[in-house]
């Protein structure tokens, strides 16, 4: 899979862009604060409709255009894809109106996606343009809280497995409808014998979560493993991807509790087959923590209080790995990825890479660099282009990045 032309109009420091990008490496290169960034959160957002960088969508429509007096304004998003299968055109749309009421600061926002100049739902998008991406940021995947981690599951899965994906839009809306009629039943005006038909859609989508997530990190961790373990560090060091499933309430020792939690873990990978199995476990846990979710109002287990960590040798990466076995460890695992996808949907992804090789030793930038060159499409961003061998710029389309503007030159 590639990307053969991307479009971009008042998108962050873009006014207008017409890009085509042919296959093979391609290095972005320029000062900091000229679009390079930009020019990779674009790709992203039309693969999986998320910023990795904005807090808001309307963050991303460029900044002059958002402020003039137009009664609309129109971010959008084009990418021409060539698959395996087919060729299409994927679109996003983000839209600014002015409000004539007078609410939300007098504009209203909204977005729209187009798969072949056709309206498509949101959810529909995903899948049609597949990347794996790789930030400096991405360290907080080990380091980070439990949603950066459960955020990386869902964006990677929903790329490749609608069924999920439609899923967890499904249990998040149910969810949020058990969380409100628990608060309404504290206050003492919900409905109790209405807690069990949220509570029994919640088994049913909850566990199939539960399942899909267990098979993902089984088959990602395999394969880390392997790239760490043979071509990273030469057979020294042994690393492992642990599933954390909320199957229980918090309780105990923080050392223990994380115990019994990778215990559930491993159970669960044994029963992704079972679905009766899992359903019946997830059952029981809700009922467990009934009590506890009366008092606090929210609903205390279930995937959306999911985990999982990085082992090295044994122990935890986060407490005890230096921070050159948690960049190999994160490097292992974007390689994987790569690997995981192309497996599963017989599609190799788009890779962006933004200022990553800088981050890199001289040995971990090899690999990647190895493995680039293998890829049908990879977008690197660098400020220096010299931190990259010869050979490989000979190999590389390289352009200029200046002012959001893209110019294509040769080093």
């Amino acid at each position: 899979m590639h990307i053969r032309h991307l479009s971009l109009t008042n998108f962050r420091n873009y006014g207008r862009l017409e890009l085509d990008l042919p296959l093979g490496p391609i290095l972005l290169h320029g000062d900091n604060a000229q679009g390079k960034t930009n020019l990779l959160e674009a790709i992203y957002y039309l693969a999986t409709t998320r910023s990795p960088h904005a807090d808001q969508d309307a963050q991303l429509i460029n900044w002059i255009a958002a402020q003039s007096e137009e009664p609309i304004v129109v971010c959008r998003l084009v990418a021409d894809v060539a698959a395996a299968a087919e060729k299409r055109q994927i679109e996003m749309r983000l839209i600014q109106e002015v409000n004539l009421s007078g609410r939300n600061g007098g504009r209203t926002f909204r977005r729209e996606a187009l798969v072949n100049r056709r309206k498509v739902r949101l959810m529909d998008l995903l899948g049609k343009l597949q990347v794996v991406q790789f930030l400096p940021e991405d360290m907080q995947l080990v380091t980070g809280p439990p949603g950066n981690r459960r955020r990386y599951m869902d964006i990677t899965l929903c790329q490749i497995d609608p069924i999920y994906c439609r899923q967890l839009s499904q249990y998040n809306k149910i969810l949020e409808q058990r969380n409100a009629l628990l608060r309404r039943l504290a206050e003492g005006r919900g409905k109790r014998d209405v807690l069990p038909i949220f509570t029994e859609k919640l088994i049913k989508l909850g566990s199939e979560i539960f399942r899909r997530r267990a098979m993902f990190l089984a088959n990602l961790a395999r394969e880390t493993h392997r790239i760490h373990y043979e071509e990273l560090t030469e057979g020294k060091e042994t690393v492992r991807l642990g599933y954390l499933p909320r199957l229980q309430e918090n309780g105990g020792r923080r050392a223990d509790e994380l115990i019994a939690l990778e215990q559930l873990g491993e159970w669960l990978q044994s029963h992704v087959d079972d679905a009766d199995a899992v359903q019946a476990r997830f059952e029981q846990a809700l009922a467990a923590a009934l009590p506890t979710d009366m008092v606090r109002c929210t609903t205390s287990v279930g995937p959306h209080r999911d985990d999982w960590r990085f082992w090295i040798n044994g122990r935890n990466l986060a407490s005890y790995g230096s921070r050159g076995q948690q960049r190999s460890a994160i490097l292992a695992l974007k390689l994987a990825e790569i690997h995981w996808m192309t497996k599963i949907s017989n599609e190799t992804p788009v890779l962006l890479l933004d200022e990553v090789v800088a981050e890199l030793d001289e040995h971990r930038r090899a690999l990647l660099l190895t493995y680039i060159k293998e890829l049908h499409q990879a977008l690197l961003t660098a400020t220096d282009p010299g931190m990259f061998t010869k050979d490989f710029l000979r190999q590389a389309t390289t352009m200029a990045v200046e002012n959001g503007r893209v110019i294509p030159d040769k080093i």
